[in-house]
C-alpha cells in the first residue's frame, strides 16, 4: 500500500492537498502530513513513503535540506520527491535538482495536475 507524505507549514495547503488526494485513499493509498522539515525527515526515515509532496519554506530543515538528507545522506533514492513551492526561479529549480528532487511544481498549481502526476509516478489505477 503506497504512502504519501504531504509536507507544508501552511494548514490550508495541507488540507487542500489532502482533499485533492481523497480519491487515492479510496484506492488504498495512505496519506500523512507534516508541518516542518525535521518531523518530515523522521517520518520518511521510519515509514519510507513512496512519494513526498514537499514545500521549500518550512520551519526546521527547509525542503532542500530535507530532500538532501533523504536522498543523499540516508540514500533513500527510491522515495519520490515532488517539490511543491512558490519558489519557481530557475536557480531554485536547479538547487532542487542538485539535491535530488524528482519533480518540481510551482504554486499556485492545479490540484488535478498534482493528482495526475502522483497517479503516473505511482502507477495507480483510479
Amino acid at each position: 500500500m503506497p504512502k504519501i507524505l504531504i509536507v507544508d507549514d501552511e494548514p490550508g495547503m495541507r488540507l487542500l492537498l489532502e482533499q485533492s488526494l481523497e480519491e487515492l485513499e479510496e484506492g488504498g493509498v495512505e496519506l500523512f502530513t507534516s508541518s516542518n522539515g525535521d518531523e518530515a525527515v523522521e517520518f520518511i526515515r521510519n515509514e519510507r513513503p513512496s512519494l513526498v509532496l514537499l514545500d521549500v519554506m518550512l520551519p526546521g530543515k527547509n525542503g532542500f535540506e530535507v530532500c538532501d538528507e533523504v536522498k543523499n545522506k540516508l540514500g533513500m533514492k527510491n522515495v519520490y520527491v515532488l517539490m511543491l513551492t512558490a519558489k519557481g526561479q530557475d536557480f531554485d529549480k536547479q538547487r532542487g535538482l542538485n539535491v535530488g528532487v524528482d519533480s518540481y511544481m510551482t504554486k499556485p498549481f492545479d490540484p488535478d495536475d498534482v493528482v495526475k502526476k502522483i497517479v503516473d509516478v505511482l502507477r495507480l489505477e483510479i
